[in-house]
């Protein structure tokens, strides 16, 4: 996993580390990372991270303060990486009118988290993390899923031409966000392999994907947007 945890901010200062201090920390942060990803965090126990990463079984409240501390620099990292998918479909977004900003949202979204694929660490770790939440949550929706709803509400509200807190808007968002997470999430995959190969995505398919859920959400968009031209007449 090899992550450096010089990019990755931390939950609390730490005092200057010498070079094998800082060496300890990063195989620290490496096997939890993978061991949190695989288990969640109630599964995995301070010393077997401690024996996988050749340290002293005190060395988790050295350099993270407690298992929560380290638990919470490796969703930090997490966190930063699902921030620059976010970035990425704002930078993509700019200029655009409202429908293709939906649709460019959709292709860089899920592009960046099929690439990675369903078996990702940082997947598996949000996986872990929903299903069974710890403080570290309110991080991970105040830092990285609210801001992206926010940008994708602001899309849908222009759409609609209504205010961002329209109940329409949300509901949409939730719409739009449902069909690109049964698509993608770990978590559906079980379900999903069972169905068969039609609900399997696979890398090249990204754009056909996109567009699907593009080409779908709009027209209910456009119906929610214009309600009466899309009422049923009485002799239908």
């Amino acid at each position: 996993m090899n992550l450096d945890l010089r990019e990755a901010r931390q939950p609390r200062k730490t005092a200057y580390r010498f070079p094998a201090d800082q060496e300890t920390r990063q195989r620290l942060f490496d096997v939890a990372a993978r061991l949190f990803a695989e288990r969640g965090f109630k599964k995995v126990t301070v010393r077997e991270i401690c024996r996988m990463a050749r340290a002293n079984v005190a060395s988790v409240n050295y350099h993270f303060g407690d298992k929560l501390g380290l638990y919470t620099a490796v969703v930090w990292a997490a966190i930063e990486h699902m921030q620059k998918t976010g970035d990425a479909v704002v930078q993509a977004g700019k200029g655009l009118p409202p429908e293709e900003k939906l649709r460019s949202y959709l292709r860089v979204y899920l592009r960046r988290v099929v690439s990675e694929g369903r078996g990702s660490w940082i997947h598996k770790l949000i996986a872990h993390e929903l299903a069974d939440p710890t403080p570290a949550l309110n991080l991970v929706v105040e830092r990285a899923i609210r801001p992206r709803i926010a940008y994708l509400s602001a899309v849908v509200s222009e759409l609609l031409g209504c205010d961002p807190k329209d109940r329409r808007v949300t509901r949409c968002v939730v719409s739009i966000q449902g069909q690109c997470l049964i698509n993608t999430m770990d978590l559906f995959s079980p379900v999903t392999a069972r169905l068969g190969a039609a609900w399997q995505v696979a890398p090249g398919e990204i754009n056909e994907l996109a567009g699907h859920i593009a080409a779908f959400s709009l027209a209910g968009i456009r119906a929610l947007a214009h309600p009466a031209a899309n009422r049923p007449s009485a002799s239908d």
